[in-house]
This record gives C-alpha cells, structure tokens and sequence, in this order.
C-alpha cells in the first residue's frame, strides 16, 4: 500500500491492476473510494501479518479522504500489529500507525503529532535503507515534515528520496504523489513552470492508473499552475469527479466552491 494525500494538495497499491482476481478487486474499489468494501474482501485473511496490514491501510486511507472512520482504521491497525512477526513487518505497520496519526492532525481530529513522529521514527529502526517500504517511509517522513514541522527543506529531502526509491521499484502510484508534492514545494517558493510540470506528471499518472479518487486533487493543484481558461477546465473536471465520487476526498469542497465575482 502506498502513495497519499494532503490537504496542502493527496495518496496507494502494491499492484495496479493486480496479479490475481482478488487484488484487481481490490484496487478497482479502492481507486472508486470504496474502502470499506475493499477491505471486507480481505477479512477472511485478516490474521496473515500481510493482509491484515493491507485490510489496515485501506481504512487509514478512508480516513484521509472521508475524515471519518477512525474507530474501525484504529482497531485493523491494532489487530495487524498483533500479528506483525519480523522486523518489516513490525516497521509497516509503525508506518501504518504514524501515517494515522498524521491524518488526525492534519485533518484537526485530534493531535498526535508526537505519537506520529515517534512511530515513523520506530519504522525507520526497522525498515532497511533499501528495503521495499522504505519510499513509502521517506514520503511519510517528508508529510510530517512539511506539514507538522514546517520544514521545507527536510520534506523536500525525504520526497526526492521517495521519489528515487519509488522510480526503482516501479511504484507508479508513489512516484505520483511524489511528484504532486515536490510540485507543491515549488509551487511556494514560485517556480511555476516547475511546479507545472510536477502537478501535470502527478496527473498523468493517476489517470493512466484509473486511480479516480485521486484525479480530483491532481486536477484542482495543476489548475493552481495555471491561467483562465485552461483553469477553469481543471477545475470544472475536478468538480464533476469530486460529485460522482460523493464528496470525496472531502477536504477538497473548500477549494472547488466557486469564488464570488468580483
């Protein structure tokens, strides 16, 4: 499971498309914003150290997106790390916990800035340098640090080392928020043609993905870059999809409310 989102403007799969029928399945409701029954596919399995990691991530992601959820997120988290057996099994589901915390921060449920720093700080103990969660890990740690810290300068190093481990391993899904957000860091410090070229990558890719609910935040930042009438295209894209998804992800109503003329 990888990739995420902000607020700040998204992101995740091991497989698009997946290997076998279940994971397919699994990534076509995902990608629809149907977490909840994404993850019931997997009950069955949910004592696999693996699956119950997988079941975890799907509902932590449901809570990024619909702000709500928390309850039934906390408890898969509980249950995957009880069966967590290795070291890298114990580091995601760290991972897992303090991408958690990250959200109900971020999104002012309640905050857990400490604990979400101190558990991606455990998984860093536990996952290798260039083991397979580490992009996941570094694009996690760059999250905290631009949008708890506020340190552009440390987010900007863990997304470009996200972003060289997810272009290695082939992690599409990754590499798109990866890129959506180094896009964001330029964006603030006024590189537009920079940042332009990162919101369009990132946008690219979710769409070759068929990731829809993540097309609409990929629509309304490239959007930002942007000038009339080109702008109003996005947005209005962005808006058609953020209605056939129900509202989701719902921190994005604010930025497709559209402004009073002047």
């Amino acid at each position: 499971m990888s990739g995420s989102e902000t607020t700040g403007g998204e992101d995740p799969s091991h497989g698009y498309g997946g290997a076998t029928p279940m994971e397919t399945a699994i990534w076509r409701l995902r990608s629809r914003g149907c977490w909840t029954d994404a993850a019931a596919l997997l009950t069955p399995r949910a004592a696999e150290p693996a699956v119950a990691l997988e079941r975890a991530a799907l509902l932590i992601e449901r809570c990024l997106y619909t702000e709500r959820g928390w309850a039934e997120a906390e408890e898969a988290l509980r249950a995957a790390e009880a069966v967590a057996r290795t070291d890298e099994e114990r580091g995601a589901a760290a991972c897992e916990r303090g991408y958690l915390a990250y959200a109900s921060t971020l999104l002012g449920v309640r905050d857990r800035a400490d604990e979400a720093t101190a558990a991606l700080g455990r998984a860093a103990a536990l996952i290798g340098p260039s083991a397979e969660g580490r992009p996941l890990l570094d694009y996690r740690r760059g999250l905290i640090a631009q949008n708890i810290g506020d340190s552009p300068q440390a987010a900007r190093a863990a997304y470009r080392r996200a972003h060289a481990g997810a272009t290695a391993q082939g992690d599409d899904l990754l590499l798109s928020s990866t890129w959506r957000h180094l896009a964001g860091l330029a964006l603030q410090e006024g590189e537009l043609a920079e940042a332009r070229h990162g919101f369009a990558e990132s946008l690219r890719i979710r769409e070759e993905l068929g990731y829809l609910v993540g097309t609409a935040p990929a629509l309304t930042a490239l959007a930002n870059t942007e000038t009339e009438p080109e702008a109003g295209r996005l947005r209005a894209e962005a808006a058609r999809l953020f209605r056939l998804l129900g509202g989701v992800p719902t921190w994005l109503a604010a930025q497709l409310t559209p402004r009073p003329a002047i």
